[in-house]
């Protein structure tokens, strides 16, 4: 029961982080119809900038809390990311739009490698450490501990979500949004500019992959230049599970998949007799996508078009 505890617990802290990271994919899809397989490229890039940047902080000697200087941190990323997910709209996506669907595919995961090798040349190959600054003592909660760090994960993941969920029912580009993806044309029609409305899809996803990426590499003490393929593949799964397109679908898939994972690093070693070890697992999660997909090829949710994003 003290495994289950913990694991449930780790779940629910990596699921945030999915469900983070899948948000920004089912955006862009619930408008475009297209995935932006370089969105994990900018949750590594917002996790870099903030640790470089918190890194010169640092070395200024301003007597300013841990809290401060990783906010002060984020707020540079933040519009880094944005910028940069603006710029790959604009220069990469925008003058495919009525290309065959394979052509903007193609071009997101050369957008991907581009930013992966930019990343190598600034920063390098090797792992960038996270300042230890934060507090390193456990927390208890019932027989499970988590860390002060990954308590806030969890919490800013559901304030960001909720923001979110209100941004897109409750405002007046929500619902620009919202008539982009039924129909691009007929908004067109109705003084929407769609081009702006997919620009700031963009630029909401970026703000929410740089979130993302100081919270990966805070909860793990690094980053590196590779870390956002597996991510932006995992929360890619994490939103095809719930059911692209749909916003609380990339919610429930996030922390279905965290706690499948979570759970199937915990357990693995045991249902196997020791043969396999928790480097594997993915394997669980990975295999749950493969199951709902072949008998609910929707997602867990499904795809509410008038819902969309």
């Amino acid at each position: 029961m003290d495994v289950l505890q913990q694991q449930l617990l780790n779940g629910l802290i990596l699921g945030s982080i999915y469900a983070l990271i899948a948000l920004g994919y089912t955006l862009v899809y619930g408008i475009l119809g297209l995935i932006n397989f370089a969105h994990g490229e900018v949750v590594m890039i917002g996790a870099m900038v903030t640790i470089s940047v918190l890194s010169w902080l640092l070395g200024m000697h301003l007597p300013l809390s841990p809290v401060l200087l990783i906010a002060f941190s984020l707020l540079l990323a933040i519009p880094v990311c944005a910028l940069l997910g603006m710029g790959i709209e604009r220069f990469a996506y925008r003058p495919l739009r009525g290309a065959p669907r394979l052509a903007p595919l193609i071009t997101a995961i050369g957008v991907s490698i581009v930013l992966q090798n930019v990343a190598m040349m600034i920063w390098g190959r090797q792992y960038i450490p996270f300042p230890a600054i934060l507090p390193s003592e456990p927390i208890q909660l019932g027989s499970a501990t988590f860390m002060p760090v990954q308590g806030v994960i969890v919490l800013l993941s559901a304030v960001l979500m909720g923001a979110l969920l209100l941004l897109v029912h409750r405002t007046k580009l929500g619902r620009a949004m919202r008539a982009a993806a039924q129909s691009p044309s007929v908004a067109r029609l109705m003084g929407v500019s769609v081009d702006r409305v997919v620009a700031s899809a963009f630029v909401i996803g970026s703000i929410l992959a740089a979130v993302a990426g100081v919270m990966v590499s805070a909860n793990y003490g690094q980053a590196h230049a590779y870390m956002g393929f597996m991510l932006g593949l995992k929360a890619f799964s994490a939103a095809v599970l719930g059911g692209i397109g749909n916003l609380a679908g990339a919610v429930v898939g996030g922390l279905l998949l965290g706690i499948i994972e979570s759970l199937g690093a915990g357990y693995i070693g045991d249902l196997t007799g020791g043969f396999l070890g928790s480097q594997y697992q993915d394997v669980f999660a990975f295999l749950v996508l493969i199951l709902v997909l072949v008998f609910r090829p929707s997602g867990l949710l499904g795809e509410r078009s008038a819902d969309r994003p």
